[in-house]
């Protein structure tokens, strides 16, 4: 089985919404102050729901995209895992993130001191919040496709009822109890990444 391509855990949906949570306001700062353009990161987004197969993603995230001004042909070298068309200063953190999604949110220490090198510690917290909000999105965008295209007569071949339905019913503890643990991390200043 491919590595990106098997479904999250519950207990790996809490690490992600928690690691989510704690850098999603990165990337919006990151926007606001012009260090990552809505095309920058779009490719970021593309990039990490191809590694994961998310449909719904990939169809809200092509919107966004051509709404960014790219191009179908990029949006679909994107969602096929090529990045000919990406622009040379994107490549590195477009890279890192499908690198992000393989791992399943553990990359390396040496690929994260790479982006901080190559972008600046303010711009690759940027980079890590928008790749960290689309495994969010990737995490319970499957969960929620495979379940409503199970009534269709289209069930996905990697899930079950009982998984996506577990998953559904433990998102509330899973918002929950990691908003609580992002307070508390933020209030103790831990790193943001390992």
């Amino acid at each position: 089985m491919e590595i990106g391509k098997k479904l999250y855990s519950v207990r790996e949906s809490y690490w992600i919404f928690y690691n989510g949570i704690r850098t999603m306001r990165h990337m919006f700062k990151a926007k606001k102050n012009n260090e990552l353009s809505s095309k920058f990161i779009e490719r970021i987004m593309l990039a990490v729901t191809e590694v994961n197969d998310c449909a719904i993603c990939s169809y809200a995230h092509t919107k966004k995209a051509l709404e960014s001004g790219m191009t179908s042909g990029e949006i679909q070298n994107m969602l096929s895992g090529i990045t000919d068309n990406t622009p040379a200063y994107e490549v590195a953190a477009v890279m890192f993130a499908q690198h992000y999604a393989d791992t399943r949110g553990n990359p390396t220490m040496e690929s994260w001191q790479r982006i901080v090198e190559i972008y600046g510690m303010s711009q690759a917290k940027g980079i890590l919040g928008s790749i960290r909000t689309i495994m969010i999105g990737n995490t319970y965008g499957i969960v929620f496709t495979s379940f409503f295209n199970r009534f269709r007569s289209k069930p996905d071949h990697r899930s079950s009822l009982t998984y996506e339905l577990s998953l559904m019913l433990s998102t509330i503890i899973v918002i929950t109890s990691s908003i609580i643990h992002v307070l508390i991390s933020d209030l103790f200043k831990k790193p943001i990444i390992y």
